[in-house]
C-alpha cells in the first residue's frame, strides 16, 4: 500500500527550468523529488507513454540535463535508472552561495565567534517564525504538514510523510544551503536543531543526509 503523502511541495524554478516544455520539466522535477527513477516510474509521473518518455529523456540527455545508470540484480538485462546531472541540479535554489561563502570566510577571520553568532541568531530567527505558524495547530498530523510548508517556503522542497506506525518523515528534496553546509558544518547542525525546537513534544532524528551522499536529507519525528 502506497505511503500517503499529506504536503504538497511547490517548486521555486530557475528561469532555465520555466523555459523548458512542461513535459520536460515535470520528468526532471520528478527526478529532483526521488533521486533516480526507471523509465517506467517517470512515465507514470509525467502522464506518458513509456515510449514517449523515453523520447524525452533522451532530449534531456543530449541537453546534459539528465544521466542514466546502468544497475544488474543477477542475471539477465540490465535496470536502467535515470538522474539529474550536475547542471541540471544547479538549476535548484542554492541561496547564493558563493557569495554567502566569501562573507562568512571574512567573518570567521574576523571573530570566529561573531561567526557562531550569526548561525545561531539565524536559527533562532527561522524558529520563533515558525513557532507563530504552529502555536494555532494542535493536531499533531496538521503541524507535520504546515512544517513542511514552512520548510518549502525557505527552499527545500519538503514533505511530510505519514508512516505506519503514526510518527512521521519530513523529507528535504532540495538543500537550499547546500554550498554553503558543505564548508560549514554549523548550518546541517542548526536545521536539526531547528526542527528540535519547534517540535519539542516530539523526537527528531536525522536518517539521511545530502552531506554524506544520499538524494535528500530526511528526518524522523516521532511524537512523545
Amino acid at each position: 500500500m502506497e505511503t500517503p503523502r499529506i504536503a504538497a511541495m511547490p517548486i521555486v524554478e530557475h528561469p532555465a527550468l520555466t523555459a523548458l516544455p512542461q513535459t520536460k520539466r515535470t520528468l526532471l522535477n520528478s527526478l529532483k523529488r526521488s533521486g533516480e527513477m526507471t523509465v517506467e516510474a517517470l512515465a507514470d509521473a509525467a502522464e506518458l507513454t513509456v515510449s514517449a518518455t523515453r523520447q524525452q529523456l533522451t532530449g534531456l540527455q543530449r541537453d546534459g540535463l539528465v544521466r542514466v545508470n546502468e544497475t544488474r540484480n543477477g542475471p539477465g538485462r540490465p535496470r536502467y535508472r535515470y538522474a539529474l546531472t550536475a547542471a541540471a541540479d544547479a538549476l535548484y535554489p542554492r541561496a547564493y552561495a558563493e557569495l554567502t561563502n566569501e562573507l562568512l570566510d571574512y567573518v570567521d577571520e574576523a571573530d570566529p565567534e561573531l561567526m557562531q553568532e550569526i548561525f545561531a541568531r539565524r536559527r533562532q530567527r527561522r524558529i520563533d517564525a515558525a513557532r507563530k505558524r504552529l502555536q494555532l495547530l494542535t493536531a499533531f498530523p496538521d503541524r507535520m504538514a504546515e512544517l513542511a510548508r514552512i520548510l518549502d517556503d525557505d527552499g527545500y522542497l519538503a514533505e511530510a510523510i505519514e508512516m505506519a506506525d503514526g510518527s512521521y518523515a519530513i523529507v528535504e528534496h532540495n538543500c537550499a544551503i547546500l554550498g554553503i553546509a558543505m564548508r560549514y558544518g554549523q548550518a546541517c547542525g542548526s536545521e536539526l536543531e531547528f526542527i528540535r525546537a519547534v517540535l519539542p513534544d516530539a523526537k527528531v532524528e536525522r536518517t539521511s543526509h545530502m552531506l554524506s551522499g544520499a538524494y535528500n536529507c530526511s528526518y524522523s519525528i516521532k511524537p512523545h
